[in-house]
C-alpha cells in the first residue's frame, strides 16, 4: 500500500511538473512567426483571434510557484525567463490590440515596460523587473539583448524556436552573430560602426563593446579605435500583415 502511494505521488509531481521543453509557447512560434527580408514578424492578428495556445502557456507561468523555480538548473531559469519576456511581450500587444508600437501602450507616467500586468512566481510584475531586476543582475549574460524582443522593427529577431536549458547556449550564439551581422539593424562602412542603441543603452553589460562586436562581426578589420555611430531606433511594431 506504501508502494502504491509513493507511486501515486510520483506520478502526480511528474504530472504537475513546469514543461521545460516549452511546447506550448512553440506552438505559439510555429503558427505565428514569420521571416521577410530577415526580419521576424509575427501575426499578432491571428493570436488575438486564436489565444489559446498563449493562454496556456502564460497560465502554466502564471501557476510556477517561486520554490519550484528556485529548483530549476541555472540554464533551465534562464530560458525560462527570456520565454515569460517574450510571451508576456505579446500578451501585452494584444491586449491593446490593434496598436502601432508598444511605446503607445502606457500612461503619461509609465512605460508599458513598467507596467504590472501579469502574475509570475508569486507577484504581480512587469517586463522590466524580468529584464533588468532578474536576468541583467543575475546573470550578467550580454548576449541576453539578442534574445529578449520588444515588439519592434529595431529590436533582435524572435527567434524561431523557444529557448530550452539544451539549445540555451546555441540559441545565444545565433542570435548575436545573426543580428550584429544584419546589416538594418548593425553595420561597418568606411571605417566606421553603425550600431543599434541597444549597445548604447546597454554598453556596461557587454564589457569592450568594439571587442564583443569584432567577435561576432564578418568585418574583422575593427580595432579599439572604430568610430561608432549610432542607428535610429525603430519602435514600429514587429507585425506580419
Amino acid at each position: 500500500m506504501k508502494l502504491f502511494i509513493l507511486l501515486l505521488l510520483s506520478t502526480i509531481q511528474v504530472a504537475n511538473a513546469f514543461d521545460h521543453s516549452h511546447v506550448l509557447w512553440q506552438k505559439v512560434l510555429d503558427e505565428n512567426l514569420h521571416i521577410k527580408n530577415k526580419q521576424a514578424l509575427l501575426d499578432y492578428k491571428n493570436i488575438k483571434e486564436k489565444p489559446l495556445s498563449l493562454n496556456q502557456y502564460l497560465l502554466q507561468l502564471s501557476s510556477l510557484k517561486k520554490e519550484e523555480f528556485d529548483n530549476f538548473t541555472r540554464d533551465q531559469k534562464l530560458a525560462l525567463l527570456i520565454n515569460a519576456y517574450n510571451a508576456h511581450t505579446v500578451k501585452l500587444i494584444i491586449d491593446h490590440y490593434p496598436v502601432k508600437s508598444i511605446k503607445d501602450i502606457g500612461s503619461l507616467f509609465t512605460s508599458a515596460f513598467k507596467e504590472d500586468f501579469f502574475f509570475f512566481l508569486g507577484h504581480k510584475r512587469n517586463l522590466d523587473w524580468i529584464e533588468h531586476e532578474v536576468i541583467r543582475k543575475k546573470y550578467k549574460e550580454p548576449r541576453i539583448h539578442f534574445a529578449l524582443v520588444c515588439a519592434s522593427i529595431s529590436c533582435p529577431n524572435l527567434q524561431k524556436k523557444a529557448f530550452t536549458a539544451n539549445n540555451l547556449e546555441k540559441l545565444f550564439e545565433s542570435s548575436a552573430h545573426f543580428f550584429i551581422n544584419n546589416a538594418t539593424k548593425n553595420d561597418y562602412k568606411d571605417g566606421t560602426l553603425y550600431l543599434s542603441k541597444i549597445f548604447k543603452w546597454y554598453r556596461l553589460d557587454f564589457k569592450g563593446l568594439r571587442a564583443f562586436i569584432k567577435k561576432y562581426s564578418k568585418h574583422k578589420e575593427i580595432t579599439d579605435k572604430t568610430p561608432i555611430q549610432w542607428l535610429n531606433y525603430n519602435w514600429e511594431l514587429n507585425e506580419w500583415k
